[in-house]
């Protein structure tokens, strides 16, 4: 049906490429490229059969991605490379009138702060273009705002309230790693936290707002308030919405690793000179950390995901609860990676489906609850993702 080019070949990557391969009436023509080829001939030559090609691209580099794309001529590319990296890849790909999708949205590398504002500025290039851009088509974002869109669609007349709630119940037996790339996680999570309620964005230290929360088959978990980007485009796209907050859980033995980090300036973006060379702190960190991607080997446990939705349904409030869990063993068991980057890459592969099946396809630029979630949630179901509901019970929060 289709030809795909997914750019990166990290944990992400790696299920992409084996969630597109076991399906050959959908994506016929596959390609993996990243900066390093080694990495994407491993995962191609781990799949087989010859279904996926593989290629090396600098995606800093528009006429290098320009290049290949123009060569592959693929109907969409698939960005699972850095969030640093998308408007390159955006750029190019409206160099050659080909269509987008991500799953995460842009950060400035020099700054330590994520906002749509850069991507949502392409809007009339791909609407003029007659292209497609799919932006956030991971877990978070990605199937939480799917989530969210499903319940505005079927089991609410008005969402009030909407709480993302994040739970890792794994144990890999590190000291200390993260679940995907440590440049961007490490980032993330040390923000200032941020919500949205009455209208407006309230600030908060990181981590200073936190209380237990439980998850389903995991049980109580600290979970700490963090901004996360989905929270952005909901509040946009759902203006009923009066209050917007997303949850993380932690561990103390992660947190108190993070806190040294940080305080011996390993966390710092701010290039420094170590014997006559720049050198970016928290890069020089990725590097000695143990990369996502093996993880998944002795990762046990399982990982949940969902949205806790309060608001009216025919004139009465009512509550909601929709979820995943998925297990680590079972992520690793079909892809070889574990449940983070199995829970980001399948939505990405279901995304580029409902693209080439033109259920998913508008000229524009597009966060996907602004498309219809209903033939995406019964593909979660059929990939690997299933979800579950809780009507009128206790959502915590």
């Amino acid at each position: 049906m289709g030809r795909v080019l997914i750019i990166g070949a990290g944990g992400v990557g790696t299920v992409v490429a084996h969630k597109m391969a076991s399906l050959p009436e959908v994506f016929e023509d596959i390609m993996l490229a990243s900066r390093t080829k080694s990495k994407c001939d491993a995962i191609a030559d781990s799949i087989g059969n010859n279904r996926v090609k593989t290629a090396q691209v600098d995606a800093d580099n528009v006429p290098e991605l320009v290049e290949l794309i123009n060569g592959f001529k693929p109907d969409l590319v698939v960005n699972v490379a850095l969030p640093y990296q998308d408007l390159t890849i955006m750029d190019a790909c409206l160099e050659c009138k080909v269509s987008y999708l991500d799953t995460a949205n842009y950060e400035p590398k020099d700054e330590a702060k994520f906002e749509y504002k850069w991507q949502w500025a392409y809007q009339e290039r791909f609407k003029e273009a007659g292209l497609t851009a799919i932006l956030g088509c991971g877990f978070d974002p990605g199937v939480t705002s799917i989530f969210t869109a499903h319940a505005a669609k079927h089991v609410f007349d008005e969402i009030h309230y909407l709480d993302i709630v994040d739970c890792n119940g794994g144990d890999h037996g590190k000291a200390f790693a993260t679940n995907f790339n440590p440049e961007i996680n490490i980032r993330e999570v040390t923000q200032k936290g941020k919500f949205w309620e009455n209208g407006d964005w309230v600030l908060t230290e990181p981590h200073e707002i936190h209380k237990p929360l439980n998850y389903p088959n995991i049980g109580e978990k600290e979970s700490y308030l963090i901004y996360h980007e989905e929270l952005e485009s909901l509040v946009k796209n759902y203006p009923t919405i009066k209050r917007a907050r997303f949850w993380m859980t932690f561990g103390q033995e992660y947190l108190t690793h993070l806190r040294v980090i940080q305080n011996i300036g390993m966390a710092s973006i701010e290039p420094i000179n170590y014997e006559g060379k720049e050198i970016v702190p928290i890069q020089f960190l990725k590097a000695v950390l143990p990369a996502p991607e093996t993880l998944g080997d002795n990762y046990v446990g399982e990982t949940s995901i969902g949205c806790r939705i309060r608001g009216i349904k025919d004139g009465e409030e009512k509550t909601y609860y929709i979820y995943n869990n998925c297990k680590h063993q079972d992520a690793f068991k079909e892809t070889g990676t574990q449940a983070v980057s199995y829970t980001t890459g399948v939505p990405a592969t279901i995304g580029a489906m409902m693209f080439l099946q033109d259920k998913w396809k508008k000229p524009g630029v597009f966060n996907v609850e602004e498309f219809n979630p209903d033939p995406f949630m019964e593909q979660l179901n059929k990939l690997g993702l299933p979800w579950n509901e809780v009507h009128d019970a206790d959502i915590e929060l």
